[in-house]
């Protein structure tokens, strides 16, 4: 009898520990610690760089079983800010993101691949401009852990580059594609 519950106790806690979930983490947009960027050639002669100035998501992550990570974020397009009220406001226009008509953008990841040493590669969907695409975001992990006020923090920095005619912007031809520039920064839930 003793044999069988010590046998049943390992069994068990062998199940627990490797069917860890993912923690859940709430991207900080109260707190300033995540930003969504973005950089575009003007002309060839310059680049434009901007955000988006208010998005919501979050994300799973467990360093021990990184394809059970997960992220969802959605961005309201309309908080486009290249810091020039003139060009936002072209740049919000039907001649290029029409905020009027596709006022967010949405990702949420399909998969995550663990590439090593804090490295990965997100794929997922982007619904951008009415059009859902696959796309795909190299990111790294910034660091993890405990945070000052007793909660448990993560964040990770990712890069994409979008391609504007695969959603169907035609940017008049003067801009082909967009580099983004992800820094975020989750709250443990």
């Amino acid at each position: 009898m003793k044999k069988t519950l010590i046998a049943a106790g390992l069994a068990l806690s062998a199940s627990l520990s490797f069917s860890a979930v993912a923690a859940d983490y709430v991207i900080d947009t109260e707190g300033g610690h995540a930003s969504i960027n973005f950089e575009v050639s003007h002309l060839g002669y310059s680049h434009i760089i901007g955000r988006f100035n208010s998005f919501e998501g979050g994300f799973s992550y467990d360093p021990k079983n990184i394809s059970a990570s997960e992220v969802h974020v959605k961005v309201d397009t309309s908080s486009l800010d290249s810091n020039h009220a003139e060009r936002d406001k072209h740049l919000r226009s039907g001649d290029f993101i029409n905020t009027g008509k596709y006022p967010s953008a949405e990702f949420t990841s399909t998969k995550v691949i663990d590439k090593g040493q804090g490295n990965f590669t997100i794929e997922g969907n982007l619904n951008l401009y009415g059009k859902t695409k696959p796309i795909s975001i190299d990111a790294h992990l910034v660091g993890a852990g405990k945070d000052p006020w007793g909660g448990e923090r993560a964040g990770f920095e990712g890069k994409t580059r979008l391609t504007l005619a695969d959603f169907g912007i035609k940017a008049k031809g003067i801009v082909q594609y967009v580099d983004m520039n992800l820094q975020v920064e989750g709250i443990k839930k």
